[in-house]
């Protein structure tokens, strides 16, 4: 599992890079900055329970669990903007973004 992981922390630190974002940290949680925000970007190979504070959170997951993320975020309800992206090869889509995000992108 290890490898996967390592794998999707990279995926996860280049698709912020090549969004203009300065990447910082080791492992499944880094911080990626930009402008005037920082987010909290957490990497889940699977489904775990979500973090119960932060400011800006982003989880980067394979699609194939991007799901079972989401619904746990909304069932939880946690008190903060949270975004999901999903990876699957070399491509990437927003599952779900914190509103309001498309106007400040």
């Amino acid at each position: 599992m290890g490898t996967v992981s390592t794998q999707l922390d990279d995926e996860a630190r280049s698709i912020f890079t090549r969004l203009g974002y300065t990447v910082s940290g080791d492992g499944a949680e880094f911080t990626a900055e930009r402008d005037w925000k920082a987010v909290r970007v957490t990497t889940m190979s699977e489904p775990d329970d979500p973090p119960e504070s932060g400011g800006l959170r982003c989880f980067v997951t394979r699609r194939s669990q991007a799901s079972e993320v989401r619904r746990r975020l909304v069932r939880t309800d946690p008190d903060y903007d949270w975004a999901i992206i999903s990876v699957a090869n070399d491509d990437y889509e927003v599952v779900r973004a914190p509103p309001g995000a498309e106007a400040s992108a």
